[in-house]
């Protein structure tokens, strides 16, 4: 069995470097907007998994069917509350996140748009932007390899620090050549095999349950284990996790590569049933793998647990597979908008003052590409890390709390002006460590003060200064309208 699994992930993980050449020989001549953004050409299949599976890390595999197995599900709030956000964020957010981006000078990342909405000379907004990315996305891509590492250990025996290195390695070295169409076809097939993963072993593991293999029965568990609402902080927080699709720039960003507003409302169909499945079936894994296995000893194995006991080798192989789509789905486009981040916002205008070549914008991405992957192994292998869940739920909160409202108000709010923005973001993220440092005792994710203390600020900042200018309004009016506007 190990022989077979583990000739399944080279296979697997061999076709993901495969893509990475792949695009790498076909977009030398892309530049920067074809290596950060796909040049806008992302159809709607590629772009809605793309931007499920980027999502969906491997907390959706081992860290929610863990929180599902141990606590019961009550625990489910937080895909109820993710799959509220997520079907928001793409009828809502999306069509006006992508005609803005390009009536805001072509804007190719995140805090670029930010600054070229309101066009502003000051590099302040870039450069706060790019700090908070590269340390959030480390952590966050931290999550991702800390994941493969148990993955590999639990079902190798291999040492899990050096799965991990094994795993950075691999996700470098796609990202690194292929850029932004890589990561996207990459995160495509990954998405197809996470979602089939997570259909496949939950109904097959119900089955036999059903039919007198379980190792518990439904009575079995505590009466609380059933209970939805057990606990008010748990609906709270829960639904709190939905407010980080505003601000999760790797997710974002996708809506900014598609080719046409037609293409998006077809991709908001695909990318809103994919999630809404991963998460439904999510919740159900750590149900039935509870009802299935009984109790073990180490919660977030569940999923590789329940895979293993059911399946052949060749079939477990490709199942947990999954486990790897997802860390790597995600951990290479964290990276990905950490080097548009510092490449296009810091090293170009800041550092070089606008005199770098596309060339030499693309390496300093790659080498931060390269220097945060470094970072996030090291972190990953510190037990003192915190576990998976812990590390994605950290990073998705200052996301969420510092871009989260004042992407929204940027879109849907003329008055918005610099200073605000600003402001709002500092606040935002801001609110949401302290919280997290001195008030998480209190059972409340740090997302939701974070989120309504960056939102107030942004406002009241705004309000208090002068109005932004005729020409921002302009362009702000034309976006409104609702017409197309070509990239």
């Amino acid at each position: 069995m190990f022989n077979v699994e583990m000739i399944v992930f080279i296979v697997y993980l061999l076709f993901m470097v495969g893509i990475g050449v792949y695009f790498f020989v076909r977009s030398k001549s892309g530049g920067d907007k074809g290596y950060f953004l796909g040049g806008r050409q992302m159809g709607p299949w590629v772009s809605a998994l793309s931007a499920g599976a980027s999502d969906m890390s491997a907390w959706v595999l081992m860290g929610l069917p863990a929180s599902i197995y141990a606590m019961g599900i009550g625990q489910a709030w937080i895909a109820i509350g993710l799959g509220i956000g997520y079907t928001v964020s793409w009828l809502v957010q999306a069509p006006r996140l992508r005609r803005y981006s390009i009536a805001a000078n072509d804007s190719i990342t995140i805090p670029q748009y930010l600054t070229n909405r309101f066009m502003s000379k000051n590099n302040a907004l870039q450069v706060i932007c790019a700090v908070i990315f590269l340390v959030a996305y480390t952590i966050y891509a931290a999550s991702s390899i800390k994941a493969c590492g148990t993955l590999f250990n639990t079902v190798m025996g291999i040492d899990a620090t050096v799965a991990m290195y094994i795993a950075a390695l691999i996700i470098v070295c796609y990202t690194f050549l292929g850029g932004f169409s890589a990561v996207c076809w990459t995160d495509f097939f990954q998405g197809l095999l996470m979602l089939g993963a997570l259909l496949i072993a939950p109904i097959f593991a119900l089955a036999l349950v059903q039919g007198g293999e379980g190792a518990v029965s439904m009575g079995q568990l505590p009466d609380n284990y059933w209970n939805l609402f057990a606990n008010w902080k748990d609906v709270v927080s829960g639904l709190g996790w939905g407010l980080g699709y505003f601000g999760m720039p790797h997710i974002i960003i996708r809506f900014m590569s598609l080719r046409s507003d037609k293409d998006l409302k077809k991709s908001a169909k695909i990318g809103i049933t994919w999630t809404v499945l991963i998460l439904v079936f999510s919740v159900a894994a750590g149900i039935i793998g509870h009802l299935f296995l009984g109790d073990i000893a180490d919660s977030s194995v569940v999923f590789i647990t329940m895979v293993r006991k059911i399946f052949p080798a060749l079939i477990s192989g490709l199942l947990l597979s999954a486990i790897l789509a997802a860390a790597m789905s995600t951990a290479d486009s964290q990276l990905l908008a950490s080097a548009s981040a510092f490449s296009v916002d810091v090293y170009k205008p800041i550092i070089r003052k606008n005199k770098a070549s596309e060339k030499e914008m693309l390496w300093a991405g790659r080498l931060v590409v390269l220097a945060i992957s470094v970072i996030a192994v090291l972190i990953a292998s510190d037990p003192n890390s915190g576990t998976i869940m812990g590390l994605v739920e950290n990073a998705w909160g200052v996301f969420g709390a510092a871009f989260g409202p004042v992407i929204l108000l940027s879109l849907f709010w003329k008055r918005l002006n610099f200073q605000g923005a600003v402001a709002g973001i500092l606040a935002g993220a801001a609110v949401d460590i302290l919280w997290l440092a001195f008030l998480s005792g209190l059972g409340i994710y740090e997302i939701i003060p974070g989120f309504i203390v960056g939102g107030i600020v942004a406002v009241v900042v705004t309000l208090l200064t002068p109005a932004p200018s005729e020409d921002v309004v302009a362009v702000f009016d034309k976006v409104a309208s609702g017409e197309e506007i070509d990239g």
